[in-house]
């Protein structure tokens, strides 16, 4: 089992580059694109940060995530060629989802332009249907879990929190 983390080494982080046929007429990151930029950042973070490939294990196992729940505030605009940090923290393991934190920024980490909270449900792929956690999975990434220090703070609290 992997040892205990201090909530800043529990988060993952990268940067990209916000390209033209993202954005609308107004060199904005369209609002649709902001989930596919946190999306693939988490990707890389599994990937790079945890050596985690979902789609490896996927193929091995039958089973993944699927998008719950995606709750995302827009606070700021990503421009057009702006370079953006993005980073994402496990907030609860639980036996069939895991609900994950993904925040962009400025590249400098001064200015949060957006915040997602994305609700993964374990499931099986040939049923469709949630399924619970294995012992390795939940052994594998409960240690990364960095829950808020209350638990019952909604959304918008978390958005005045970080602004």
């Amino acid at each position: 089992m992997a040892e205990k983390k201090n909530d800043m080494e529990k988060t993952l982080r990268s940067t990209s580059l916000i390209r033209f046929p993202d954005c609308d007429p107004f060199n904005h990151l369209n609002n649709a694109r902001y989930l596919d930029y946190f999306i693939n950042a988490r990707e890389d973070h599994l990937m790079h940060g945890l050596g985690f490939n979902i789609y490896q294990y996927a193929r091995e196992t039958g089973t993944s995530w699927v998008v719950g729940i995606n709750r995302i505030a827009y606070l700021k605009p990503a421009m057009l060629m702006e370079t953006v940090s993005i980073d994402s923290t496990i907030l609860a393991w639980r036996e069939r989802e895991v609900l994950v934190e993904m925040r962009m920024w400025d590249e400098e980490r001064t200015a949060l332009k957006a915040l997602l909270w994305s609700t993964f449900v374990h499931v099986d792929l040939r049923s469709g249907r949630s399924i619970p956690h294995n012992e390795a999975m939940s052994a594998r990434f409960r240690p990364w879990e960095a829950p808020l220090p209350d638990p019952s703070i909604t959304f918008e609290q978390r958005i005045a929190q970080l602004r």
